[in-house]
């Protein structure tokens, strides 16, 4: 039985003011991925690449999202096992860098880890996504709407009674469209296709349809690339006058930086506050328009010339939310308090601008060579300070979003038990990271229902690398939806563990495999056979097994 859920009158009529800007742009297509970030592009280049059309819909300029549009371009790796369009990726970052002479390992007071700069990491995902086998890509479009009818069928001994998607509608700067499709892939920054396509989800740790607006979710940050300006800053990147609430800001960075802090001596956990040197060496990046080159080696810190500011910044921070740590749900379920939010947590960024200038007394600020286009959350700054924020990140490094329903919730007792060296027969993806949430790591934020506990950070923390299964990635209750990039189903400890750029490449680009396969099968997601899944990626060079 089908009953078709007609979209609202409003949207349709909006349908009408779509003019030339999407000309080019299909009005069918086999799959929809809203969002172009490290998710949602390796999910299009991978499907676009086993012969299917895709349409990428990015709300930015920019391809790579956490890792170049929200500026985190030091890479949180500790699998040391590369692979799949990932490897492909930092492969083509080294060979860019070992070019002009210069290190990638040059983060995270160590020399293991890779960094690159936010503008080369979008160029070569580019160029990536370029070719005869290539996707779409709307820059600057929102996905808005989604269309689906009710579905029930019986699939073997299952009786699947739920949505089955159809359609989305897009916002692009020049109208709307509405686009016919078979897949749609939520690789937003906040999970925000979930609720329009009737998915059930959790925020924080409640879930639908009891979603509590209070329920706390980890901080954010409004990361900066600054860089070094040893002939002296430029005027217009040297703002006079501090920005309301900087007496409170100055407080805070005191704490974590100043002039007579620490050097780090690696030691955990760190001593604070640390110099400004080793401030700089521990989110270092390359410099492609400084002359020589350097390491995170503790014999190079001095010389790094460009580096990222996420630590001391993180939103609220110690400010905290009505008293508590975090942020609440309403973050991602209330546009109004999002906008709010993160322009609270840009302006708490550029007090740091002003802090290294005036207090620090350092020749350094925003990379006049990185980004070049105000923020949204920068538009109502007074004049000085919109020349700095045209210089941040176009939007802020989320790090919890909503996270769908799945057919499964991988929870951390099966993460840990995983590392320990069990492996599970539906892996898709292989990654290693901490169970790190900032903030909102109370008892009364994990989720009970889940079986999860405050203490399981510590005591399920992975021993080694872990697997993802693929039914993480598919909603319990809708067809023709896949989720990807921090999206998962999982609980929020997993999710400190998941949202970090390498395996959010690797989710992504198993995505894009069981949509490809989805289609050209022409089933839905949850009748793909995993190991069809595992075979396409391995022919794409993942590794999916620990001795791989």
């Amino acid at each position: 039985m089908y009953k078709k859920i007609l979209l609202s009158s409003l949207l349709l009529l909006l349908l009408s003011s779509a003019s030339s800007y999407a000309q080019s742009i299909r009005d069918d297509y086999d799959i929809i991925i809203a969002g172009g970030g490290t998710g949602g592009i390796s999910a299009a280049i991978q499907a676009s690449r086993m012969g299917v059309n895709v349409l990428v819909v990015e709300p930015t300029s920019w391809l790579g999202g956490q890792a170049t549009a929200a500026g985190v371009s030091t890479m949180d790796d500790l699998s040391g096992q590369m692979s799949g369009l990932y490897l492909e990726f930092m492969t083509r970052i080294g060979e860019y860098y070992t070019s002009r002479g210069k290190d990638i390992k040059t983060c995270y007071w160590d020399y293991f880890e890779d960094a690159f700069e936010p503008s080369i990491g979008h160029k070569i995902l580019s160029d990536m996504a370029r070719g005869e086998d290539a996707p779409d890509i709307l820059y600057r479009s929102e996905v808005v709407g989604v269309g689906t009818e009710s579905v029930i069928s019986v699939r073997g001994d299952d009786v699947f009674d739920g949505l089955k998607i159809n359609s989305a509608i897009i916002r692009t700067p020049e109208g709307m469209r509405n686009i016919t499709c078979r897949i749609i892939i939520d690789a937003t920054e906040y999970g925000d296709i979930l609720p329009l396509a009737g998915a059930d989800y959790r925020a924080g740790n409640s879930i639908t349809p009891g979603i509590n607006p209070d329920a706390m979710i980890q901080d954010i940050t409004w990361v900066a690339v600054i860089r070094k300006y040893p002939n002296g800053i430029p005027e217009r990147l040297k703002p006079k006058t501090p920005l309301p609430g900087y007496d409170r800001a100055k407080w805070n960075y005191e704490q974590f930086v100043a002039r007579d802090g620490g050097t780090f001596t690696g030691e955990f956990p760190v001593k604070l506050p640390v110099n400004f040197i080793t401030h700089n060496a521990y989110r270092g990046i390359p410099d492609s328009f400084s002359t020589g080159s350097y390491t995170s080696k503790p014999e190079d810190w001095e010389k790094i010339t460009k580096t990222g500011v996420n630590w001391g910044n993180d939103y609220p921070g110690s400010d905290r939310w009505r008293s508590r740590y975090g942020l609440p749900a309403a973050y991602l379920e209330d546009r109004t308090l999002r906008a709010r939010i993160e322009r609270d947590a840009l302006i708490k960024t550029l007090h740091f601008i002003y802090y290294m200038q005036n207090e620090l007394g350092e020749s350094w600020s925003v990379d006049e060579n990185e980004y070049n286009e105000l923020p949204e959350a920068a538009k109502d700054l007074p004049e000085e300070w919109k020349e700095i924020a045209r210089h941040l990140p176009p939007i802020p490094y989320v790090r919890e979003s909503r996270r769908i329903a799945g057919i499964h919730t991988l929870t951390s007792e099966e993460l840990f038990r995983n590392s320990q060296g069990n492996e599970i027969p539906n892996a898709i993806a292989i990654g290693r990271y901490n169970l790190d949430l900032h903030h909102a790591s109370e008892e009364s934020d994990t989720e009970h229902d889940l079986g999860e506990k405050a203490e399981y950070a510590r005591t399920h923390a992975p021993k080694g690398n872990f697997q993802v299964p693929l039914d993480i990635l598919i909603p319990a209750k809708v067809d023709g939806l896949i989720a990807a990039e921090k999206n998962l189903s999982m609980s929020r400890l997993v999710a400190g563990a998941l949202r970090l750029q390498p395996i959010t490449m690797m989710t992504g680009q198993a995505a894009g495999v069981l949509a490809a396969l989805s289609v050209q099968g022409n089933i839905q997601p949850r009748e793909v056979k995993v190991e069809r899944v595992q075979q396409e990626l391995r022919k794409a060079g993942v590794k999916l097994s620990f001795s791989e």
